[in-house]
């Protein structure tokens, strides 16, 4: 480098109703192999990886008197952290080497030896690696007979190299997709331009990484800024690619970053990371980039593993373990699914038929698509008296009903939905309090759900989704519930006699709050979620064996689930209803939000069983 510019109660719920929101392994892709393209949204064991980050290490590799233990160091922890941080893939960022002679090329041979077979990595040529003065057409040298397309031809990830030998390219299968790293030579030519832009056009579907050794120089405030080097580079290959939308460099210090807008509108992040001018060379500095596709965050770190595995630390030592300023320890928020759009457009979960998520034991089941709603436009109202049949043919049929003086804009019918969700539409229910507005769908005064009492357990799901911004006040709003008085079941241990024997609620916190009066005894076990997400789809499920309840939100066990034995629900022959939840039997609020498909079946479910478990 040559360091140029560069308590919570129903009491409130009750008054309210009667008131007028991995690690993936690499897998083995041929070089010919077409391209995998968008993640499935059901893959959710994979949203967690690792690329590590290898900046500038010359000052550790020269032969003139230098220490080349740090850099092996962290090698050997790349290797032995694999597993455990997730990690998937290891870019090097140039100038492993001072003066890129036959004795430094080999010592840095002999240390990436330390991970060769046990896990892929790109290497490049920073200008220190090679005679600075070429670019990628220079032939022959030191650096490309020991870091040439031989070395990474036996590698999975490995797709191929320009025909000079210094650009290549790696395909990573990570987060239920593949991507590409793009590995650039320290100078690129017109020819390795042509070359990078065939393999981005070979691979149209691949979100993209480019890595390069001079790209952006930093402020001492961590602002970044492109070099000429990273001008040419954004001019003629980053601003018209969509895919390329992380680009990182070394070669300049202190590190920093920006954000620039390419062709299509999108951000592109652009980072310098080099950390030569640090303690003892930069002492094997690794950056971590930890995707989390879940939180649409990118979570970077910075650390010295040589420094960390010391036992004991001088003051200096303990000083540079790990850097936390603002330019080596951040997160870069990043929508997957919207940036990635414009190529790899997401690959949705087509609608499942209504006979394929109606397992053994399915009291009833209704969604809100054609099957079992009459046909209205988006956003139309969803007239009074609407009928939403229950497909499981048990005749529960629900019939729409708006709550006090509410508008036809109480209930509108919406194409909105969860990416897992078996049918691609939903209701929006516009309740709230003052004046009690809203609407519910009730089941008729003969249906056989009004009194079924599932002494043996039971499943309920539903999937939901509150408004973002999530504006007035709606606290202790129903979302089902079955009608009718706790006292009039013989149950007096709750807070009123009034209160529903069953209900699924929002509590002022956005917890959900399941409710239930057993069948055998007079008690009322309470399960609470954490504070649901708003502008997000949620997937609720409440699952009863006879024995306890389970609240399940998105497929995960919740901690504050009522330990009290609950066998049953002590229903009384009144309906049962989406949309509220009565008390004293007269509806306060509506719901405030969407809901999509809802299942009751007779008996426990697993979370594999769940109506999210696409097969």
């Amino acid at each position: 480098m040559d360091n140029e510019p560069r308590d919570v109660s129903r009491r409130s719920l009750l008054q309210a109703a009667a008131a007028a929101p991995v690690v993936a392994a690499t897998a083995s892709v041929g070089a010919g192999q077409a391209a995998a393209t968008a993640a499935d949204p059901a893959d959710r064991a994979a949203q967690r990886f690792t690329i590590a980050v290898l900046p500038d290490t010359q000052y550790l590799l020269d032969e003139g008197g230098s220490d080349h233990e740090p850099v092996r160091e962290t090698l050997r922890h790349l290797v032995r952290e694999r597993d455990r941080a997730g990690i998937v893939f290891l870019a090097q960022l140039g100038d492993l080497t001072e003066h890129g002679t036959e004795t430094e090329i080999r010592a840095a041979d002999r240390v990436f030896d330390t991970i060769d077979g046990r896990l892929p990595y790109s290497v490049l040529a920073g200008n220190h690696d090679i005679r600075s003065g070429t670019d990628d057409q220079r032939g022959d040298s030191p650096y490309r007979r020991a870091f040439g397309p031989h070395r990474f031809a036996h590698m999975a990830t490995y797709g191929g190299s320009s025909p000079g030998g210094y650009n290549s390219y790696h395909r990573v299968r990570a987060g239920g997709r593949e991507w590409l790293v793009l590995a650039l030579d320290w100078r690129v030519s017109d020819t390795g331009l042509s070359w990078a832009q065939g393999v981005l056009d070979r691979h149209p579907t691949l979100p993209a990484i480019l890595t390069t050794h001079d790209l952006v120089w930093a402020e001492e405030d961590g602002q970044a800024h492109l070099s000429d080097h990273g001008e040419r580079l954004w001019e003629r290959l980053i601003r018209g690619n969509d895919q390329i939308f992380l680009a990182l460099g070394g070669h300049y210090w202190p590190p920093g970053r920006t954000t620039l807008t390419n062709d299509a509108g999108n951000p592109v992040h652009l980072h310098v990371t080099n950390y030569q001018d640090r303690y003892y060379g930069g002492a094997g500095m690794i950056r971590f980039y930890a995707f989390d596709l879940a939180r649409d965050t990118v979570d970077v770190s910075t650390y010295s593993p040589w420094l960390l595995a010391k036992r004991e630390r001088t003051p200096l030592e303990a000083e540079n373990v790990e850097l936390t300023g603002e330019v080596d320890r951040f997160s870069v928020e990043i929508d997957f699914d919207r940036r990635f759009a414009g190529f790899a457009p997401p690959v949705v979960v087509a609608p499942r038929p209504p006979a394929a998520v109606m397992p053994r034991g399915t009291v009833a089941y209704w969604r809100f698509d054609r099957s079992g709603l009459a046909a209205f436009p988006d956003g139309s109202s969803v007239p009074a008296g609407t009928v939403a049949r229950d497909l499981s043919g048990n005749g529960n049929d629900l019939r729409a009903e708006y709550l006090h003086a509410s508008g036809p804009e109480a209930l509108t019918w919406s194409a909105e939905h969860h990416d897992a969700q078996p049918a691609h539409a939903s209701l929006r229910f516009a309740g709230g309090k003052a004046p009690d507005r809203g609407a519910v769908l009730r089941t008729g005064p003969s249906a056989p759900l009004n009194r079924l009492t599932f002494q043996s357990g039971y499943t309920i799901e539903t999937f939901l989704k509150l408004p973002e911004p999530f504006e007035g006040d709606h606290a202790w709003m129903g979302i089902l519930s079955w009608e009718g008085r706790a006292g009039d079941a013989g149950k007096t241990s709750g807070w009123s006699d009034d209160e529903p024997t069953c209900s699924l609620n929002v509590s002022p916190e956005r917890f959900l709050q399941f409710v239930v009066y057993p069948v055998p005894v007079d008690a009322d076990p309470t399960s609470w979620s954490h504070a649901v997400p708003v502008g997000r789809w949620t997937h609720v499920a409440v699952v009863n064996d006879g024995r306890h309840t389970v609240l399940y939100v998105d497929g995960s066990r919740i901690a504050r689930n009522a330990a009290e034995e609950s066998r049953g629900i002590s229903t009384l022959g009144k309906p049962f209803a989406i949309g509220g939840t009565q008390f004293a039997e007269r509806y306060g609020q509506g719901f405030y939000g969407w809901i999509g498909d809802t299942r009751i079946v007779n008996r426990s479910l697993r979370p594999d069983q769940f109506l999210t478990a696409v097969r």
